[in-house]
């Protein structure tokens, strides 16, 4: 479904990747894991094109995205939810959920309770204004905005930044319940132990360039990786 192949990119002098490739597979759930500075959000910027490669292609389901403009990537198929969730504080969480839908109206009432059904929560709170709620009730609406969108890819930056440890393991049940479902989804996480019980494959990135790759319960185990990231 997505392939980016040998990326480069950075942001005025500073490189912040380096030959990066990699590929994600239609309903495949894939992590991106690696410390703070690692170039994992410039990557997300680049496929969901808020950043333009130095050199290098990102396809998307056999079709190139360069010189494809931000909202048509969206239109395409891809929703990006950032990091610290960018919701509208004074909307309500259902109004947040409605501009999710810009693409497409027709399917709005069916992919709203589709939304509701993976976060039963929101159905609660869709009267509250967005900025009032909890951090992890907004990070459940980012998350349900960008599904509004009926994407084919979600890209999710750092989930759980910020979130009581509850909260964290009721995002992760989520995503792992998309996978099962049969969405695509490539996630950026901190979160190496929790992350990698939940997706099927992972890249490690560090200082920018692809260290490590594969099955993540291969990586889990790695020995390399537990004592550089997890303390073990």
């Amino acid at each position: 479904m997505l392939r980016v192949d040998n990326v480069s990119a950075g942001y005025a002098a500073f490189q912040a990747l380096f030959d990066v490739s990699l590929h994600i597979e239609r309903g495949e759930s894939v992590a991106v894991i690696g410390p703070n500075g690692a170039g994992k959000t410039t990557l997300l910027r680049l496929i969901s094109k808020l950043i333009e490669p130095r050199s290098g292609d990102v396809t998307f389901q056999g079709d190139s995205l360069r010189r494809v403009p931000a909202h048509q990537v969206v239109e395409r198929g891809i929703a990006h939810v950032p990091e610290n969730r960018r919701l509208f504080a004074r909307l309500t969480t259902e109004e947040n959920l409605r501009m999710g839908a810009f693409t497409s109206r027709k399917e709005y009432g069916e992919r709203l309770e589709t939304v509701y059904g993976l976060f039963p929560r929101l159905k609660e709170k869709r009267h509250q204004p967005a900025g009032t709620m909890s951090g992890g009730e907004q990070q459940m609406c980012a998350i349900g905005r960008a599904l509004m969108s009926g994407p084919k890819l979600l890209l999710l930056d750092e989930p759980s930044a910020g979130l009581a440890p509850l909260v964290v393991q009721s995002i992760f049940q989520v995503i792992r319940r998309m996978g099962a479902e049969g969405y695509t989804v490539l996630i950026v996480e901190q979160n190496i132990q929790q992350v990698l019980k939940v997706v099927d494959r992972a890249y490690l990135l560090e200082t920018g360039r692809v260290r490590q790759s594969g099955a993540a319960a291969d990586l889990l185990a790695s020995d390399e990786l537990r004592k550089a990231y997890l303390g073990v």
